[in-house]
């Protein structure tokens, strides 16, 4: 009876039990309310997954694409095999060092895929084991396929967080237009149609109040967006490069 407690214990919490050992942990971080949002650890996090991401993205991209085109442009050699197993290999690495950076920046532990086992030794039976390894492909497929996605996550996190507190924290350095240009306030837009001249420029109180609380929305809508980016990135990391 005891021993019987014991092992659905080590099943519950993690123990010795072999189904507890290989389950993956996977948890996404909790959403802070709304108002807290943009002061959040989560939403930090997932700004700098966001923005640390693109040149990560840039290496695995340019690896999987150099190492694909000479992998096969040189098939017609014996070469050409060990170059692509060379890629899978690599992939591979990139995608654990993705999910060392999902682990530690979105709060997602996904269980890294299987090694690669040759059934024999010898360096082309090596080869051969790499070459059939479905995960090392899918692993350059996410590199291939996420590279667009990380310059659009780059993009519009950089844009929106640094347009949003600029414009927020106009009343701030609202004088600065006064004092050292010509402008009394911001210049919204100034073109002339039909021979007539027009300007706007933020000037009044009402108006400087009106572009604060445009920047306030902006900054608290931003959480929003980033987080359903990142969850994008969740969903593939899952798909290519989990187990």
């Amino acid at each position: 009876m005891t021993s019987t407690v014991q092992r659905s214990q080590d099943s519950q919490y993690g123990g010795h039990d072999e189904y507890a050992t290989r389950r993956p942990v996977r948890h996404d971080a909790p959403a802070a309310g709304f108002w807290r949002a943009p002061f959040s650890r989560a939403y930090f996090h997932e700004v700098g997954f966001a923005l640390s991401g693109l040149p990560v993205a840039i290496a695995g991209f340019v690896f999987a694409v150099v190492l694909f085109n000479l992998g096969l442009g040189t098939l017609v050699t014996a070469l050409g095999l060990p170059v692509l197993a060379a890629l899978l290999g690599g992939a591979r690495g990139f995608g654990a060092l993705q999910r060392a950076r999902a682990r530690s920046m979105l709060a997602l532990d996904v269980e890294a895929p299987e090694p690669v086992r040759p059934a024999r030794k010898g360096f082309w039976a090596g080869t051969t084991a790499r070459l059939t390894d479905p995960a090392g492909w899918k692993a350059v497929l996410y590199q291939v396929v996420m590279f667009p996605w990380a310059i659009l996550s780059f993009v519009l996190t950089l844009t929106f967080l640094v347009t949003g507190w600029v414009v927020a924290a106009y009343p701030l350095y609202h004088w600065v237009f006064a004092r050292w240009t010509p402008w009394p306030g911001y210049q919204v837009f100034d073109f002339t149609k039909d021979g007539v001249h027009h300007q706007y420029f933020v000037e009044s109180p009402a108006q400087i109040a009106a572009l604060s609380a445009i920047g306030f929305v902006m900054v608290l809508l931003t959480p929003k967006l980033v987080r359903a980016m990142s969850n994008v990135d969740r969903l593939a990391i899952r798909g290519l490069l989990g187990r």
